[in-house]
């Protein structure tokens, strides 16, 4: 009788540790890679740091354009002609839409890779052409119209890498919708976009002290190239962390007998993407929000320096406040919408936002520098609003096996907008904007704008009229001071440069005396005028002197573009109502949470 009872109880723990163990497979298999939570946000974490480095190199020549002027002579027309350059060939030869099909098919190891060479080699293009001086003089005639091969070289180089930021960033969503689909989906995009926000407000900070500190234009450029190759290792180290998660997926479902009865990509696709209307409605509210945002900020420091008499080694600062601000709020918002739902709902609010604050910089009397502050913080909020729901919004219109080429289309269209704006702009500011020359005074953060200047004199003497913008060409030079010359109470009043010129007091702010006390040197503008020679000095309208030692600018009367700002901002909120609406009567969720329990 003992050993039938041993027999039994034999069994009974054979059965028992194999029901064990078949538990504890299940509870194995129920798990893939992204339901680690310190996998998936290591793996946002990594392609967002690749992102951050494209955005930093998108932005870093808007505050420029004042630099851009003066040491390279280019004119709006120019900058806003090199600016569009960004979507030439994402517009024109469908580069992105063919990035959306590679991604479909390649998937986004291969895709990323190649997005992310692409942005090195089109920036490295970018690089020689601001640097290098064997461009100098040279007009090339293109297709219709005539350009300085400078200004050319540049924008192809701009337009190579746009191709790659652009792939780089339809790829990233992908990545993001696969890990973390059915969880904190909209959080996760909005950190990705905060820490490319990043890259933006970096590059509209920092760019001119950097340009300034090497005395080139080029210089923040080559920063840029420098970041972008570690950006590129970076995704290079996610590309394992890629093929560890497939590994994990197929295993997920081999033991669970999952079969995917989702069609693979194919070409006819594209047809179905564009029947959606509610694809349509998310891809002309992006075009016409993202236009009024993206091109505002190329010339948001311009216009700190025109409208708000903001210094300009300083005012890129106020502009970078608006990415700085979407870092924190972009992911509040999409963290509400993860688990509140309301997306259409965030988007109107984010469009009636833009409306308001371009309307107010259209306003010619608005021009105190804190209220420029108050309306740069509440674009900010804006732009946190609408990105944060819109993109996230996509999965629930579009199958996941679409995404990159629904995502490359919405990109597409944009980029019409990012090309044809910037340019637009320029060529308003030229034609029907500049109102000439006029000296800075002041070398604090408040400067203020002295008198028209109509003319100009050459060290030869000869005497030039100034009418036409872009013709004045100034670099920063440091030069010896001979002589220190003090009044009767042994205060500066001057000094006596190696050059021969004598420089007032007045001209060289306090923080910038002390370093020439110490060093014995100063660092001056030198300007020239076409291929007349160096400008020894301006004569206003009052036929009065000005020193060379003040900064004179070209100046813009920018209500006209802060119209048309504000009109693609009511024609956004026109399409976020259409698109709430299409949510209601096909019921793609956009108003329901993300998370699903």
């Amino acid at each position: 009788m003992f050993f039938l009872n041993l027999f039994i109880f034999a069994d009974l723990l054979k059965i028992l540790t194999k029901n064990l163990k078949v538990t504890i497979m299940v509870e194995a298999i129920r798990k893939t890679l992204r339901d680690s939570k310190v996998a998936r946000w290591t793996a946002l974490a990594v392609v967002a740091f690749t992102m951050l480095t494209g955005y930093y190199l998108t932005d870093v020549m808007a505050p420029l354009k004042g630099l851009l002027e003066g040491q390279l002579q280019w004119d709006s027309s120019e900058f806003g002609f090199f600016t569009s350059a960004y979507g030439w060939f994402n517009v024109f030869l469908l580069m992105l839409i063919i990035g959306g099909i590679i991604l479909d098919k390649m998937g986004v190891r291969f895709t990323g890779l190649m997005a992310a060479m692409i942005m090195v080699a089109g920036t490295a293009i970018k690089y020689w052409a601001v640097s290098t001086h064997s461009l100098d003089g040279t007009t090339w005639h293109i297709l219709f119209w005539e350009a300085k091969a400078q200004v050319f070289m540049a924008g192809l180089g701009f337009a190579i890498f746009g191709v790659g930021v652009e792939v780089a960033g339809i790829t990233v969503s992908k990545i993001i919708v696969k890990w973390f689909k059915g969880k904190e989906l909209a959080l996760a995009m909005g950190l990705e976009m905060a820490t490319a926000r990043l890259g933006t407000a970096l590059a509209l900070s920092t760019s001119v002290p950097i340009a300034k500190a090497f005395n080139n234009v080029s210089a923040p450029i080559l920063v840029c190239l420098i970041m972008l190759c570690i950006g590129l290792i970076a995704f290079i180290i996610y590309t394992f962390m890629d093929k560890k998660l497939d590994a994990s997926q197929a295993v997920y479902d081999a033991a669970n007998k999952t079969v995917d009865t989702e069609e693979a990509f194919r070409i006819s696709d594209i047809w179905k993407i564009v029947g959606n209307k509610g694809w349509w409605y998310i891809a002309i509210l992006c075009v016409l929000f993202y236009s009024a945002v993206f091109p505002f900020l190329k010339y948001a420091t311009d216009l700190m320096v025109q409208r708000f008499n903001i210094n300009e080694d300083v005012a890129g600062i106020i502009p970078a406040m608006l990415p700085f601000g979407t870092i924190l709020l972009t992911p509040l918002f999409g963290n509400l919408y993860d688990r509140k739902g309301k997306g259409a709902t965030i988007m109107i609010i984010g469009s009636i936002l833009l409306i308001f604050v371009h309307t107010m910089f259209a306003i010619p009397f608005i021009n105190q520098w804190f209220i420029a502050i108050l309306l740069i913080l509440v674009l900010g909020v804006g732009f946190s609003l609408v990105p944060s729901a819109m993109w996230p919004s996509v999965p629930k219109i579009i199958p996941e096996k679409q995404l990159g080429t629904a995502y490359a289309l919405i990109f597409w269209v944009q980029n019409w907008g990012l090309m044809g704006v910037p340019a637009l702009i320029g060529w308003v500011l030229n034609k029907y904007c500049f109102f000439g020359y006029f000296a800075i005074m002041g070398t604090g953060f408040i400067t203020h704008q002295g008198d028209n200047v109509v003319k100009l004199a050459t060290f030869d003497q000869n005497v030039y009229d100034l009418t036409t913008v872009g013709s004045i060409s100034r670099k920063d030079t440091t030069v010896q001071v001979n002589r220190f010359i003090q009044d009767a109470n042994g205060n500066v009043t001057s000094i006596v440069v190696s050059t021969g010129d004598t420089i007032q007091r007045i001209h060289i702010s306090d923080k910038a005396f002390k370093k020439v006390e110490k060093r014995k040197e100063v660092k001056v503008p030198l300007y020239s005028y076409e291929d007349k020679g160096r400008i020894d000095h301006f004569i206003t309208n009052k036929g009065e002197n000005v020193t060379k030692y003040n900064n004179v600018a070209s100046f813009y009367n920018y209500t006209i573009p802060m119209i048309i700002f504000t009109s693609l901002g009511i024609l956004a909120l026109i399409f976020a109502f259409l698109l709430k609406a299409e949510d209601k009567k096909k019921g793609y969720g956009l108003e329901k949470p993300n998370i699903q329990k």
